[in-house]
């Protein structure tokens, strides 16, 4: 093997984690100098904030009108579990897992909530087959598999007149996907992935459906005050106008408000969507002509426009995970590309994120870097 070349090109920005994710372009913390410091989110600039945060993210995503939007605590997890204890235990449920973060969701409406659900599970690189799916039960899922690099490819096997509630963990695919809310009646996301803001709050998105399941059913378990939307029987409006259940960090919601501002000027979602596409061919047109790295992805119509999952497929490699570790490491330590390394639940190789804040001359930039760390690390191997 010819000595590793240093490409003479760098990414001008190194970032792609799959979460913080890298700010938009051109990011400067004098952005946020319109933000409310200091003042109660229930103040009317704090409610007006809050309000618009949701005003905006219904007209990006275009989410229809009847449905409620909130402004929820923990980030997606939160969101999730929010919905997890307040819907389930009506209806039987099926558990659909494809990753890490789905097998979580598992873990807990099988073993805290303790359901007996039917639980379908695919592996990594894979996603069920929804043909088998049971849309008459309550379903929960991810809509991308941050760790895996899959996703559903659309909502056509979702029947219309289902009896159940879709429950969909959306965080890694909501301004980067298109999704059909028409088929999803809870979708929940935080603003640290496409959007590039900071963590800690989560966003809760309900349906009709889901709204007359909370109205009409109260869990057999006791209910943290943290996750209750209804009192008295009725859903608690004011959070769904900005009237959060705890105190948000309101320089977070200007930076979500910047970021939205940006995504609105771009075009909305179709423009994000594409830029999120771009990177992702950036990466698949590189290993399509390289025989030594492989998309973790074995379908492409599931394959993800975000989180790419690449793993290592050449014969020499003698310790799979420490050497996608050391190419991490090293191209970490190029400074160009920080925390590229795989999920630490996933098979061994890197995680590139692709979502809209990433340029793609940044991914394409990157690339040769991969090619010269993995060479670099073979000739290691000695």
């Amino acid at each position: 093997m010819m000595t590793a070349q240093t490409p003479a090109t760098r990414p001008a920005n190194p970032r792609f984690s799959s979460g913080p994710c890298a700010k938009i372009p051109g990011f400067d913390l004098t952005m946020l100098s319109d933000a409310p410091l200091g003042r109660s989110h229930r103040s009317t600039v704090g409610k007006a904030k809050l309000a618009e945060a949701i005003d905006l993210t219904r007209e990006i995503l275009n989410v229809p009108a009847d449905y409620r939007i909130g402004i929820v605590p923990a980030s997606d997890t939160g969101a999730v579990e929010m919905a997890l204890w307040s819907l389930l235990g009506a209806r039987p449920v099926e558990m659909l897992a494809w990753e890490s973060f789905g097998e979580g969701w598992v873990t807990d409406v099988v073993k805290q909530l303790k359901l007996d659900a039917t639980t379908r599970k695919a592996d990594y690189g894979h996603i069920v087959d929804f043909e088998d799916v049971d849309f008459d039960k309550d379903v929960v899922f991810t809509w991308n598999g941050t760790t895996s690099g899959v996703r559903v490819p659309n909502g056509d096997k979702i029947p219309a007149d289902r009896a159940g509630l879709t429950i969909c963990d959306a965080t890694s695919a909501a301004f980067a996907m298109d999704l059909p809310f028409d088929k999803l009646d809870v979708v929940t996301f935080s603003w640290q992935k496409v959007l590039g803001g900071e963590g800690a709050h989560g966003v809760l998105i309900l349906s009709p459906r889901a709204v007359e399941r909370l109205e009409s059913y109260v869990p057999a378990w006791p209910m943290p005050k943290i996750f209750r939307m209804t009192k008295g029987g009725k859903l608690i409006e004011g959070i769904f106008k900005g009237e959060t259940i705890n105190t948000p960090s309101m320089l977070c919601v200007e930076d979500y408000l910047v970021a939205l501002k940006w995504a609105q000027a771009l075009g909305g979602k179709d423009a994000l969507i594409a830029r999120s596409d771009a990177n992702a061919k950036a990466i698949r047109d590189f290993i399509a002509t390289r025989d030594w790295i492989a998309d973790l992805a074995v379908d492409p119509a599931t394959a993800s426009n975000t989180s790419v999952c690449l793993r290592f497929t050449d014969a020499r490699i003698k310790d799979g995970a420490a050497f996608a570790k050391a190419v991490a490491k090293r191209l970490e330590k190029e400074g160009v590309a920080l925390d590229a390394g795989a999920y630490r639940d996933a098979p061994a190789g890197l995680r590139i994120w692709c979502g809209a804040t990433i340029e793609t001359s940044d991914v394409a930039a990157l690339m040769p870097w991969i090619e010269y760390a993995f060479e670099a690390e073979i000739a290691a191997q000695g």
